[in-house]
């Protein structure tokens, strides 16, 4: 058994899209990347990355190459779960909590594990998201930005 940790954070901007779990959601600021910069699924990236030891998401998808500008980080994830057949391995489960003062996720989170879950070839319940607060604490409770975090378990077969 492997199991990887990802964390990714993104500034909140206006002009930008707020894209997260792959769903567009409409907001009065998105998150500011050279993706579409989708905390949550560049955090599930790295988890996958981290369990199959091949670093991170800025290895395989630097952000100075203009091939990923604006990719949507769909994309990447589909690119890495490549990574996860390619070693022969099997992917058990992904868990995730998104780290938000606003807005509100709880409408969309169930869209998100849909996505993922088709991405990575994995039966619905085997996909957990959460969102939460910092209570306004911090740069995610003044607004500023937003964070997501992820494990991922797998197995060799």
């Amino acid at each position: 058994m492997l199991t990887g940790i990802g964390y990714d954070v993104h500034r909140l901007e206006e002009g930008e899209d707020l894209v997260l779990g792959g769903v567009e959601i409409d907001y009065k600021v998105g998150l500011l990347g050279h993706s579409d910069a989708d905390v949550l699924l560049h955090a599930v990236a790295d988890a996958l990355l981290g369990a199959m030891g091949e670093g991170d998401i800025g290895r395989h998808f630097p952000d100075d190459d203009p091939q990923y500008k604006g990719v949507s980080s769909l994309i990447l994830l589909e690119e890495v779960y490549k990574l996860v057949k390619e070693k022969d391995l099997k992917l058990n489960n992904i868990d995730a909590v998104i780290i938000a003062q606003k807005p509100k996720l709880a409408p969309y989170i169930k869209i998100m594990e849909k996505n993922i879950a088709k991405v990575l070839q994995l039966d619905l319940n085997r996909v957990n998201l959460k969102a939460t607060t910092t209570e306004r604490l911090g740069f995610v409770g003044a607004g500023e930005g937003i964070a997501a975090q992820a494990v991922a378990s797998i197995e060799g077969v």
